[in-house]
């Protein structure tokens, strides 16, 4: 139990239902849902699309999610992939012919064809229990009558206003400036198109005038992107991975998702003593970021497009952990691990809910990079995602950006199973940190016994391109002894990722939210 005596919050306690997310608004959306008769993906998707209004900064209708879902009365566990595509029309020779070595980072070339609604109807038409204009109700309303900014939107809407261009400036600012805490923000052209989407379905979306605004809009930038492109969006349902640490067994989303890079990092930890380290010391943060960079060198040179990921396998086989592990020195960081491993092979929302029948719902929703690309549609103000951008330009690597192919994604749903029975469905959000997020906290569960708000609370550190970020929750003789150690400390501007989860526990559900994000977990 925490200390009553200082600053944090509790666990939320409930028994019929549960939804836990980064705004309130939006979790107070999904129980009202479950509370109307829907059921955990209703109330999923209904939360995630208000979300887009709540958090635009973050996701959108011009964004991609990932899905795990428990249906009621199993244990078994769904993938629902709905990430895009690139257009047909991208080409990495004809990048590299333009001079360019990476790929652009918030540029037309990075946009990819938005797959989140195609998911949402998908999984409302195979699994919900409410129609699409019952779930999409809500932010309809919102996205016609606005919703007061929250501190922690501000704070990002503010850092990342220089990227708007154009007609994203127009819908995502305020008289060209990011609005302040309480500010309305509003977004009638998104509450058009998803009276369509309420009416028609995806083809509210895909066809008609909404996709020809977005299409032409694109065009106009300089993509290659088409109509045809956008109407051969589909998700697809996937098989998830899987891997036993401590008792526990993680499981994530398949590729082109980054999920098996968590379980590659708990497979190289297992080689440590993690329990008998300090939680919040050095030797447990080093250990980490050691086999952080292990784990994302494997990670940048495998994951890709499902049909392109060939050594999957081998990324997470035992043997190969081993191998990483032993590359670990626990008293020097390596300056880089693409050099040692050759022989041995950004921003989001998530949300999580648990209906009554104990269907658990696992849902990560992004745009990428604080507003996608930047850019956005002229007519209804979609804003496009920049998920291009997780494409390299390296010839013959299996995630070469490629027309109809998927980029490797950085969202990652999670959920724990513990004994065959599914506990715990969560999430951390965070661009690149997420497959430490979740190793993070599944080794905070395990190896320190915590709960899982206490799990969510605790500091965190991640050893980034940038260097070794390291949060102000840690004290300064931690940061000194990780630097004496040889890593390039620094602390960053905004606190790494932020994470939701419900446990399950029989007849009682238990939901924890990250406060370095504005949201909450109710239950009913």
């Amino acid at each position: 139990m925490r200390d009553l005596h200082l600053p944090g919050r509790s666990a939320v306690y409930a028994g019929n239902g549960m939804a836990a997310t980064s705004h309130p608004i939006a979790a107070q959306i999904a129980i009202e849902v479950l509370k109307s008769g829907g059921n955990a993906a209703d109330a999923a998707i209904a939360a995630a699309v208000v979300l887009g209004i709540a958090e635009p900064q973050m996701t959108g209708i011009g964004g991609d999610c990932f899905v795990l879902l428990k249906p009621p009365g199993s244990e078994e566990i769904v993938a629902l992939n709905g990430s895009g595509r690139a257009p047909k029309g991208l080409d990495a020779a004809a990048l590299r012919a333009r001079g360019m070595t990476a790929m652009s980072v918030q540029a037309i070339e990075a946009v990819t064809l938005p797959g989140a609604i195609d998911a949402f109807c998908r999984l409302n038409a195979d699994y919900g229990l409410k129609s699409m204009a019952e779930i999409l109700a809500p932010a309809i309303h919102y996205a016609d009558e606005g919703i007061p900014v929250a501190p922690r939107v501000a704070f990002d809407w503010a850092d990342d206003l220089p990227c708007l261009k154009g007609a994203a400036r127009d819908f995502y600012t305020l008289n060209g400036q990011a609005p302040t805490v309480g500010q309305i923000f509003r977004a009638p052209g998104q509450a058009e198109v998803l009276r369509r989407i309420a009416k028609e379905g995806r083809a509210g979306f895909y066809e008609g005038e909404v996709a020809e605004d977005m299409i032409a809009s694109l065009q106009a930038l300089g993509g290659t992107h088409t109509l045809d492109d956008l109407a051969a969006t589909a998700c697809d349902y996937t098989t998830p991975v899987a891997g036993p640490y401590q008792g526990l067994e993680l499981v994530e989303h398949p590729p082109n998702g980054q999920g098996a890079t968590a379980i590659l990092l708990l497979n190289i930890l297992k080689h440590f003593d993690l329990a008998a380290m300090d939680p919040f010391g050095p030797q447990r943060a080093h250990i980490e970021a050691e086999a952080t960079k292990l784990a994302y060198d494997a990670r940048n040179r495998f994951i890709a497009d499902p049909d392109h990921t060939t050594r999957l396998a081998h990324m997470l086989s035992a043997e190969t952990a081993a191998k990483l592990a032993a590359l670990i020195d626990p008293k020097r960081a390596m300056p880089q691990a693409a050099p040692l491993t050759e022989a041995v092979h950004r921003d989001t929302i998530y949300i999580t809910v648990v209906d009554r029948d104990r269907m658990a719902v696992s849902l990560i929703y992004s745009i990428f990079w604080g507003f996608g690309s930047g850019l956005a549609s002229s007519k209804f103000g979609i804003n496009f995602q920049n998920r291009g951008a997780g494409f390299t330009l390296a010839q013959g690597h299996p995630n070469e950006a490629a027309g109809g192919k998927r980029p490797m994604h950085t969202i990652i749903p999670g959920m724990i199973r513990q004994n065959g029975r599914v506990t715990m469905p969560f999430g951390v959000m965070g661009g690149a940190y997420q497959p430490c997020g979740h190793a993070r906290f599944v080794t905070n569960l395990s190896d320190y016994g915590m709960d899982p708000q206490s799990a969510i609370d605790a500091p965190r550190c991640f050893s980034s391109a940038d260097g070794m970020e390291v949060e102000r929750g840690y004290s300064d003789q931690v940061r000194a002894e990780l630097a004496a150690l040889g890593h390039k400390v620094i602390i960053p501007d905004t606190p790494l990722g932020g994470a939701q989860a419900i446990r399950i526990d029989g007849d009682l559900l238990i939901g924890a939210s990250d406060p370095r994000k504005d949201g909450c977990a109710l239950g009913y």
